[in-house]
């Protein structure tokens, strides 16, 4: 006689009460599908996403670098080409982060579909741990991308020197930014919103941030405004990486940007976990 499975027993059922939860500790299953799916959107348009970028900003070093004199000129005892490759690596790292961050909670709101964020079983955290993990993935590409063309690149050296300032400028850096565009999609209502941050803000930050030259040779007054912007200790520690060279001491620049950092991203998941404008 074939053996037939027994039915579960009463007792063998773990039964729970209504609003209680059944996931008690991180839902990284439920995490990764939704970063998952954020990379996905923006892998399915790379040309406009990772590649667009990046061949913007080889326009950008390629004037500069003409235009200035090439390897003709010295910044802070480097050429000109291999001060400036850095600093444009991270540029792009930052617009491409921003852009990323801002997008998907407000395309929620404005098509209505913010339901697919907040039904989930994802808690603030979780949600906003895919949210930023996916920008910071979009910014690892567009960098790369830029580094090994730059790489290849006649006359430029951007030889990896110092691979924890890379990463640690880079990595915290692009989360900073990262945590901007959450908070952005929060405020924002539609999409000028989020374009006015960005033309406004990020985009004036960035270039002036000291990218195309050194906060050494600004006076006094500036130099103390480059020294309050966050996105200077950002690109001023990813170049060290690359030239050993830096506007201001890396270490003190490595703890501002933790702390911008981490001060930015609570201030991101105390407006994410009340609702602010996005739950009715």
């Amino acid at each position: 006689m074939t053996d037939l499975p027994h039915p579960p027993s009463p007792n063998s059922l773990i039964l729970h009460e209504p609003g209680v939860p059944v996931i008690r500790s991180v839902n990284w299953a439920g995490t990764y599908a939704l970063y998952l799916k954020e990379v996905r959107r923006f892998l399915k348009v790379q040309l406009q996403t990772v590649w667009a970028p990046s061949v913007t900003t080889l326009l950008y070093l390629l004037i500069f670098v003409l235009a200035l004199g090439g390897a003709k000129r010295q910044v802070l005892g480097v050429p000109f080409a291999d001060f400036v490759s850095p600093g444009l690596i991270a540029m792009a790292m930052i617009n491409a982060t921003f852009a990323n961050a801002s997008f998907s909670l407000l395309t929620g709101k404005m098509q209505g579909t913010i339901v697919d964020y907040l039904m989930p079983p994802l808690s603030t955290g979780e949600l906003l741990l895919a949210l930023a993990s996916a920008a910071v993935t979009r910014a690892v590409l567009v960098g790369f991308a830029l580094w090994m063309v730059m790489a290849l690149w006649p006359g430029i050296h951007v030889t990896p020197v110092h691979i924890w300032a890379i990463l640690w400028f880079g990595l915290l850096g692009s989360t900073f930014i990262a945590f901007l565009g959450i908070l952005t999609s929060i405020w924002a209502d539609k999409f000028d919103h989020s374009a006015a941050i960005t033309n406004f803000i990020i985009a004036p930050l960035a270039l002036l941030s000291g990218t195309f030259y050194s906060v050494d040779r600004l006076p006094p007054v500036f130099q103390a405004v480059s020294h309050a912007n966050p996105f200077f200790y950002m690109i001023s520690g990813f170049r060290y990486g690359f030239v050993s060279v830096a506007d201001t001491l890396v270490e003190r620049g490595a703890v501002l940007l933790l702390v911008v950092t981490l001060v930015t991203g609570l201030i991101t998941y105390v407006a994410l976990r009340s609702g602010w404008k996005i739950k009715p």
